[in-house]
């Protein structure tokens, strides 16, 4: 089906090349980038970028019948975001931000809050808020973040 560790390497590279082009010029500076933070019981990075990744993989595969790693910029999970363009930062024991690795690309806020969507509709984890990635991580989330959860 795939191969872990190239999956794994390819995202890190993908999030190395997010942080060294916000040290360079940025054509979309003016949006205001939004971020998902989300808890799960994962104890590393590389079980919540699995966590993430695997289900849209495993319906991609239903539809197609396979699955290749150059698959992952076409993995739509929602509208304008593919899979292959979000990367995970753990923040904390089970608490991690998934955003986006393409810096000519943010998540706007619809973009994150259909991300999340997409996410709880997945069942991966256990909580999902959407906030601006320069807003700080307060003591009390649930202040500050955005939390839509979708009506059953």
């Amino acid at each position: 089906m795939f191969d872990l560790a190239t999956l794994f390497a390819w995202f890190g590279k993908k999030l190395s090349d997010k942080v060294n082009a916000q040290a360079g010029h940025n054509p979309t500076q003016n949006v205001r980038e939004y971020c998902l933070i989300v808890e799960g019981a994962y104890l590393s990075e590389p079980e919540a970028e699995h966590a993430l990744r695997d289900p849209f993989i495993e319906d991609w595969v239903e539809q197609t019948g396979h699955f290749k790693i150059h698959n992952m910029d076409e993995i739509l999970i929602a509208p304008g975001v593919t899979l292959g363009s979000l990367g995970v930062v753990m923040l904390d024991d089970r608490l991690f931000e998934i955003a986006s690795t393409d810096p000519s690309h943010p998540l706007t806020e619809q973009k994150a809050k259909g991300v999340a969507e997409a996410l709880r509709r997945q069942d991966m984890f256990d909580e999902i808020k959407v906030k601006a990635c320069d807003e700080e991580l307060e003591d009390d989330p649930d202040d500050e973040l955005i939390d839509n959860p979708i009506d059953s």
